[in-house]
């Protein structure tokens, strides 16, 4: 529904009207022009729509309006300045959408403003020090931007400011000592994520009435004063990745304290024991410190308590029992400390006491644990067998074991955990027969290696099979490459090769060492996430045989990560894995490797970089060509979103991994940090098999939420998908050194795009070969705008505002009807 289509209307309606309120309304298109004519309007509220394009000017027109609420639309474009011009204006929120550019000073001329709200769009610059005459401002909100340089003294001077928000810049300076004096009124005070220096000023703690105060990951020192005991209505507290010391009067704070993050500083010493008094908390984090001596068991007063981090500190001891007593307690980690004993626990869902001193067994108490889900107890000199009772606790999804001293049977009853997604028993002193119902028949889940007297596969005497460390990922990938096989018969593969065709055929290491000439590196065709590809000729046939690294952080997920991902699919623009060798080599060493078809015409990465060429004389890529290329990519992805049988999350796309054959057709490849997504049906839909759980990507087109911790998704293929089609435009990687400071390729783009520059920011290589005149040239600029467009939308900032990949691959493919028609 587009907002012009009810102008008409909406003029006779609101004639005598003094508000328009269409929130959440599903809005389109464009801010008509005639908005003008609802000159009495007092209230113009349209946020949560998706309108767009850029803000009409003459909204300054409406000269009776008080407020102005655009939250959460799609709108683009710079701010503009006759804004400046609506002197009886309260409310300004513009938060939540793409304007770039600067903050106008003209703003300053609202003298009436109140609130001014720009969060969460791209604009760029300095903070206007004509911002400071807004003498009634309450509220200044300009979080996620691009803004630099210092704020302007006469900011801290706005003494009726209740909220000072400008986290996830790039601003810098030190605040003034006094700030707590002159801006008595403060309520919100959030700088994190800039690049603040000096000290958090003690004038701050005497503003008795604030209730959020937020510093982190700036570059801060010093100490927290004893005044930080003065604030009793503070709500949250994080001064997280600074530097400084615990006080004891930290005991002081508010009860109404919920959250307390105070994880990567230096602090040293105890916890104060005043801890305890914080009854009001839910989270606390003093993760990643140097702290020393117990865990206080006055924490066990935290009645509220539903997290507790204290991983990565110096702490010793044991756990206290009172920390058994949180009945709201769902998660814990004590991870790499130097803890020595467990307490009861029984209301947890997750508790991680990796790398720690624990020792001896584990208690057969833990099944008392019946909310427990996810246990990790990596990496202490924990013995015995493992204990029977874990199999009583029925809820239990993730169990890490690995690097301790355990010894025995693993206990058949842990087949009957049905919940279970992850095990690791993995370099222990385990032996004997390994269970084949339950959580066991599906050895993707289960990690066994480093346990040298356990019959993986079978017990036989020869040395050769004790050797194999990981027999397990035989059957495992044997059986997912003969399904992937048997379902050949629904590929849309345009292969010829009867080698591609064939059922699914062993290989063993020495065929693939014969095959490569011994992994030579003159067939050596790239280094990837996991490993290495080499060229290779199998009963005739190229392919390219990429040899996992066993040195790689997390490779035995990676290969399997690759496997699942491969299993259930095929796609023409998908590179096809014809076969796996899960082995030894001549030196009993395992061996690991994935053979898949050969594509000689090298990668994306080189045609953009223009590194590679048709023929002698050309200049790269043709628009056309750049067109169906992203076609191509699209259409694989819309099928691994979309239609394939279980759903595939790339979560690696960029132009290296693109391949391209002699035809020019696209095909995605390298999976080895791809995440299966069951359907929520399916009771394995919480085992989504990834690769590793550390950011997933590679620089440049990794999603921002991404970088705080959300799981992979089909949206983060989206972004990553729409950063290579900007590059695919422009001919400018992400990482290009033409990028200085704050600029970046979408916000570069999007400036050029949105000023009617598109010839500016396109690949010089491109624009030479769109030297035409007359209706092909109009053709292939529309199709230009209409890709770049796209390219945008895709890399919104928000994750649920960017488009799915069949509405992509719809865009794109009305782009290359724009180039056919103009032809």
């Amino acid at each position: 529904m587009f907002l012009s289509d009810h102008m008409e209307h909406l003029s006779i309606r609101l004639s005598t009207s003094l508000e328009l309120s269409n929130k959440n309304n599903q809005l389109g298109g464009l801010i008509p022009k005639e908005i003008k004519n609802l000159f009495r309007l007092r209230v113009l509220n349209l946020s949560s729509n998706s309108l767009e394009g850029s803000l009409p000017s003459n909204l300054s027109k409406l000269i009776e309006l008080r407020v102005l609420d655009l939250t959460s639309n799609k709108i683009t474009g710079l701010v503009p300045k006759k804004l400046g011009d609506l002197k009886n204006l309260y409310i300004l929120n513009l938060g939540k959408n793409r304007l770039h550019g600067p903050i106008p000073p003209y703003l300053s001329n609202i003298s009436s403003l109140t609130v001014l709200s720009l969060g969460r769009n791209f604009l760029s610059g300095p903070v206007p020090f004509e911002l400071g005459r807004l003498q009634r401002l309450q509220v200044l909100d300009a979080t996620i931007n691009n803004l630099t340089g210092e704020i302007p003294p006469s900011i801290y001077n706005t003494s009726s400011l209740e909220s000072l928000a400008l986290a996830s810049n790039s601003l810098c300076s030190q605040f003034p000592s006094n700030i707590g004096d002159i801006l008595p009124k403060l309520l919100v005070f959030n700088m994190c994520f800039n690049k603040f220096t000096g000290e958090i000023p003690a004038s701050l703690y005497n503003l008795t009435k604030i209730k959020v105060i937020r510093a982190a990951f700036n570059h801060l020192e010093g100490t927290i004063t004893s005044g930080l005991g003065n604030l009793p209505f503070l709500e949250m507290y994080n001064i997280g990745f600074n530097l400084g010391v615990i006080p004891v009067s930290i005991g002081n704070l508010s009860k109404h304290l919920s959250t307390l993050l105070m994880g990567g500083n230096r602090f040293s010493g105890k916890i104060p024991e005043s801890i305890g008094y914080l009854t009001g908390l839910r989270l606390l984090n003093i993760s990643d410190n140097s702290l020393t001596g117990e865990i206080p068991q006055d924490i066990g007063k935290l009645k509220d308590l539903q997290e507790l981090e204290l991983a990565r500190n110096q702490l010793t001891g044991r756990i206290p029992d009172s920390i058994g007593d949180l009945g709201a307690l769902n998660k814990i980690n004590l991870a790499q400390n130097k803890l020595e004993d467990i307490s009861s626990l029984e209301s947890l869902v997750s508790l991680d006491l990796s790398s720690n001193n624990f020792s001896g067994h584990i208690p057969s108490s833990i099944k008392d644990c019946q909310s427990l889900e996810n246990l990790k107890m990596v990496g202490n000199n924990l013995d015995g067998p493992i204990p029977d009772a874990l199999a009583e606790v029925k809820g239990l999804e993730f169990l890490d074991l690995s690097s301790n001293q355990h010894s025995g049977v693993i206990p058949p009853k842990l087949q009957d955990l049905q919940a279970m997604k992850f095990l690791n028993i993995s370099f222990n002193n385990l032996e004997g027969w390994v269970p084949s119902r339950g959580a066991f028949k599906d050895r993707s889940k289960v990690y066994m290696e480093g346990n040298p007297k356990l019959c993986i596969h079978t017990c036989r005497k020869t040395r050769t099979h004790r050797k194999l460390l990981k027999v397990s990922i035989i059957t495992c990938v044997v059986g997912l490459i003969a399904i992937c096989e048997n379902n050949s018969s629904t590929s849309t593969s345009s292969s010829s090769s009867s080698l591609l065709k064939e059922p699914f055929m062993n290989v063993s290491y020495d065929e693939l060492r014969r095959a490569t000439e011994t992994f030579n590196p003159r067939n050596l065709l790239g280094v990837g996430s996991f490993g290495s590809v080499f060229k290779g000729v199998i009963r005739g046939v190229d392919v390219a045989v990429k040899v996992i690294d066993l040195k790689a952080n997390g490779y035995y997920k990676g290969f399997i990560a690759e496997c699942e991902a491969l299993r259930n699919v095929r796609h023409m623009n998908l590179v096809k894995l014809i076969t796996s060798c899960s082995s030894i080599d001549f030196k009993n060493n395992e061996f690991l490797a994935l053979v898949y078809e050969f594509l000689s015409n090298v990668s994306l990465e080189e045609w953009i970089k223009g590194k590679h060429r048709k023929t002698v004389g050309t200049v790269g890529l043709s628009l056309e060509e750049r067109v169906n290329v992203a076609i191509d990519i699209a259409s694989a992805l819309d099928y691994l979103h979309n239609d394939c049988e279980v759903h595939v999350v790339h979560c690696d796309l960029k132009p290296s991994n693109i391949l391209l054959t002699e035809d020019m057709v696209a095909k995605v490849g390298d999976f080895g940090l791809a995440r299966v997504l069951f359907d929520a049906s399916d009771d394995r839909h919480h085992a989504s098999i990834s690769s590793t759980h550390v950011l997933k990507g590679s620089i440049g087109y990794i999603p921002p939420e991404y970088g705080i911790g959300e799981k992979p998704s089909q949206a983060g293929d989206v972004y990553g998908f729409g950063v290579m089609l900007l590059e695919l435009s422009s001919g400018k990687s992400p990482m290009d050194e033409f990028f200085e400071g704050d600029q970046n390729l979408i916000s570069w783009i999007s400036y050029g795009f949105q000023g009617n520059a598109i010839m500016e920011v396109i690949d010089p290589k491109l624009k030479r070969l769109i030297d035409v005149s007359g209706a092909q040239l109009h053709a292939k600029l529309d199709c230009l705008k209409k890709t770049i467009e796209v390219g945008l939308a895709c890399t919104a900032y928000a994750a649920g505002e960017r488009m799915n990949m069949r509405d992509v691959l719809r865009l794109l493919k009305e782009a290359k009807g724009m180039l056919i028609k103009g032809n």
